[in-house]
C-alpha cells in the first residue's frame, strides 16, 4: 500500500521595528511573547557580551507579570569566530535543560548576525524547536540575516555548514541599537540593501543612490530608512519567491556570495561578511560585463555606488593559491554548489532591479573579472 498526502503549512513572519525596546512602557517585545492560553511564559535570554543591557533587560521582565525570566541574560561572544566553537551550542542547550524550558518557552537572542545564527540553531534543535525571538543589533542583521529564516554554525572550516531552516517566532528590530555601533558595523548592512535592491527593486536602488551622500556619512535617519526597506524586500522575497526553505538549487538572495563566503574563510574571517559581499558582488558584476549580460556603464554605476558607500571591491586574499598554484577563491564555486545542493546556480544581474540564474560560469571570464577586481 502506498500512502501519499499533501501537507500544507502556513507561517507568519513577524518583523517589528521599534525604539527603546527595553523601556518599561514599550510593549513591543512583551506583545510577541505572551499568548492567550498561557499564564506564565518562561523566557531565556542570550546576549552579545559587548552589550551593556543586563540591568535594562532584567527590569523590563520584572514589570511583565506573565513572563518569567528564568535567569539573568547569558553572555555569548559575538563575531563570526563564535560560530566556529561548538561548545557555545552545547552551553545554550545546557541552559535550556537546566532551566527546564519546553517548546512553549521562548529563547531570545540579542546581538549581531553571528549571535542570531548560533542561538537560532540551538533553539531550533533543542526539543526539536523552541520558540525563538531575534533582536538584531546591527545594520546587517536588522536588514538581512536577522529577518531571514536560516541559522547555522561553521564546521569543517566552512561557513554555515551545520544549520536549519526555522522561521523565528518574531523579530524585533530596535533601531536605537544602530546609534552605538562602530562605523565598520554601521556600514556593513548597506551592501545587503544594495544587493536586494539590485535583484528585485529598482526604485529602492535609486533611492539608495539618492541617499548615498548621507549614507556615506552614516547618517542615522538614512541608515534606518535603508535598513527598514532592505528588511521589507528580504521578507517579501522569502514570502513570495516560491522557495523559502531552498529546496531547489536557486538562492537569489545570495547574489555575490559564492566568492564572499570563500573570501571570509581565506581571510580567517578578518574580512567581515558585508565587506566580502561587496567584493563578491563586484566580481559578479564584472563577470556579467565579460559575458555581455550587463552593460559596462551600468556595472560602473553600481561599482561607483559600492565605493561611495565605503566598501572596497578587492582584497589581497583574491591572489591566494593552493599547492598546485590554483586560485583558492575559485574553489568557492564548487563549495557554493555543495552548500545549495543540486546543480550550480549563480544569480547575476542583467539590469537594475532584475536577476537571472546561470548554471555554469565561464572560467576564462571569471579570471578576467578577478583580474579586473584586483586592478
Amino acid at each position: 500500500m502506498d500512502i501519499r498526502r499533501d501537507i500544507t503549512l502556513s507561517y507568519t513572519h513577524d518583523v517589528r521595528f521599534t525604539q527603546g525596546a527595553f523601556a518599561p512602557a514599550n510593549e513591543t517585545l512583551a506583545s510577541v511573547l505572551t499568548t492567550e492560553n498561557e499564564d506564565i511564559v518562561k523566557v531565556l535570554v542570550f546576549i552579545d557580551d559587548q552589550l551593556e543591557l543586563n540591568t535594562s533587560v532584567q527590569k523590563y521582565f520584572e514589570a511583565q507579570h506573565s513572563l518569567e525570566l528564568v535567569t539573568a541574560p547569558i553572555p555569548l561572544p559575538g563575531g563570526e569566530a563564535a560560530k566556529n566553537d561548538w561548545t557555545h551550542v552545547e552551553s545554550i542547550w545546557r541552559a535550556v535543560h537546566d532551566h527546564r524550558l519546553c517548546r512553549h518557552s521562548y529563547i531570545i537572542a540579542i546581538g549581531g548576525g553571528a549571535i542570531l545564527d548560533l542561538v537560532g540553531f540551538a533553539a531550533a534543535t533543542a526539543h526539536r524547536g523552541i520558540r525563538h525571538v531575534r533582536m538584531p543589533t546591527t545594520t546587517l542583521s536588522q536588514g538581512d540575516g536577522g529577518v531571514g529564516v536560516k541559522n547555522g554554525v561553521n564546521f569543517f572550516s566552512k561557513k554555515n555548514w551545520v544549520g536549519t531552516f526555522a522561521i523565528p517566532h518574531a523579530v524585533v528590530n530596535d533601531t536605537d541599537f544602530l546609534k552605538t555601533l562602530p562605523e565598520r558595523e554601521k556600514r556593513a548592512g548597506l551592501i545587503e540593501a544594495v544587493k536586494v535592491a539590485l535583484i528585485r527593486d529598482r526604485v529602492f536602488y535609486e533611492r539608495i543612490e539618492e541617499l548615498a551622500p548621507a549614507l556615506a556619512k552614516l547618517n542615522h535617519e538614512a541608515l534606518v530608512e535603508v535598513v527598514a526597506q532592505s528588511a521589507a524586500d528580504h521578507v517579501d522575497h522569502i514570502a513570495t519567491g516560491g522557495d523559502p526553505f531552498e529546496y531547489g538549487s536557486a538562492r537569489p538572495l545570495d547574489f555575490g556570495h559564492w566568492a564572499a563566503h570563500k573570501l571570509e574563510q581565506l581571510s580567517n574571517f578578518k574580512i567581515t561578511h558585508g565587506e566580502a559581499v561587496a567584493i563578491g558582488m563586484a566580481i559578479d558584476l564584472r563577470y556579467s560585463v565579460e559575458i555581455a549580460l550587463l552593460d559596462k556603464a551600468t556595472a560602473n554605476r553600481i561599482l561607483a555606488l559600492i565605493s561611495h558607500l565605503g566598501f572596497a571591491t578587492s582584497a589581497p586574499e583574491l591572489d591566494a593559491k593552493d599547492d598546485q598554484g590554483q586560485l583558492e577563491i575559485l574553489k568557492g564555486l564548487e563549495e557554493f554548489r555543495e552548500h545549495l545542493g543540486g546543480e550550480l546556480t549563480i544569480t547575476l544581474v542583467p539590469k537594475l532591479g532584475e536577476k537571472v540564474e546561470v548554471h555554469e560560469m565561464d572560467s576564462a571570464a571569471v579570471r578576467k573579472a578577478l583580474s579586473a577586481s584586483k586592478a
